[in-house]
């Protein structure tokens, strides 16, 4: 009988305690995983301000500094932000590249951060969302592009333009192409499934070697940027020789030593 009645006390403490660790397990998760969340432009100097994190937490800001409360990283992160134990801000500490953070395939960059505070332990994840700031311009990536073609070509011959590269993403990237008026050439402004522009050269009048053996233009890449950023490349025409004119002679009828000259 007795060994009966401490099973059940066994039981009964085995069930306490563990509704003890699941109460303790909830509450954990919820001081650990908070659902704050700032926009950081990129670039912003050291010092600037992101966000009061104490009054988005609900924290005492008179504790702050008795608490210990610092900024962690997750992984081997650099800390990116410091927390002002005074007024309970998040100011930038580091300077924040999105492009190097994240590269330019990737609309959103996230950076998780962890704020610690001790007696008692806390620990309260928030999230930097870098937000794309026009800094970077278009790019070509040679200095030159070059093109041979034969001045037989016909009117509305269409030529593929190299594509600018831009790091900026969305309206930050290129979004046109211009060239300056010339007599020979039109520019078309096209876009690719994925959005990204490109130029075709279109003939617009037909070359003449014999007038003109070289022609020589500046494509322009713009990006949307306020204000906007761009980048040049200059565009050389080689116009090739085409059998487009049969031999003449200097004269219709050759006589005397004329003749015999030839």
């Amino acid at each position: 009988l007795n060994f009966w009645l401490i099973f059940q006390e066994f039981q009964r403490f085995c069930f306490t305690a563990e509704m003890f660790g699941l109460l303790f397990f909830v509450l954990m998760a919820h001081t650990a995983y908070g659902d704050v969340s700032y926009s950081v432009p990129e670039e912003m100097k050291r010092g600037s301000v992101i966000g009061n994190i104490a009054k988005d937490l609900g924290l005492d800001v008179n504790r702050l500094s008795s608490r210990k409360a610092r900024i962690d990283t997750e992984g081997n992160r650099k800390r990116y932000c410091n927390i002002n134990l005074n007024t309970g801000e998040l100011i930038v500490a580091e300077r924040i590249d999105r492009e190097g953070l994240c590269g330019k395939k990737k609309a959103s960059c996230v950076i998780k951060q962890e704020l610690v505070l001790e007696n008692p332990l806390e620990l309260q994840r928030f999230i930097l969302n870098i937000q794309d700031i026009n800094d970077n311009s278009p790019q070509f990536k040679q200095s030159v592009i070059k093109f041979e073609i034969r001045e037989s070509a016909e009117k509305g011959s269409r030529y593929l333009l190299d594509e600018a590269y831009d790091a900026d993403i969305g309206m930050n990237s290129v979004q046109s192409y211009v060239i300056k008026d010339n007599e020979h050439f039109l520019l078309s402004v096209l876009t690719r499934e994925n959005g990204r522009k490109y130029g075709e050269l279109v003939l617009n009048k037909e070359l003449d070697r014999e007038e003109q053996t070289e022609v020589t233009l500046i494509l322009t890449a713009v990006d949307g940027g306020t204000p906007p950023r761009s980048g040049t490349v200059a565009i050389h025409v080689t116009v090739l020789d085409a059998n487009d004119n049969a031999p003449v002679f200097s004269q219709t009828i050759f006589f005397g030593e004329n003749f015999f000259h030839l």
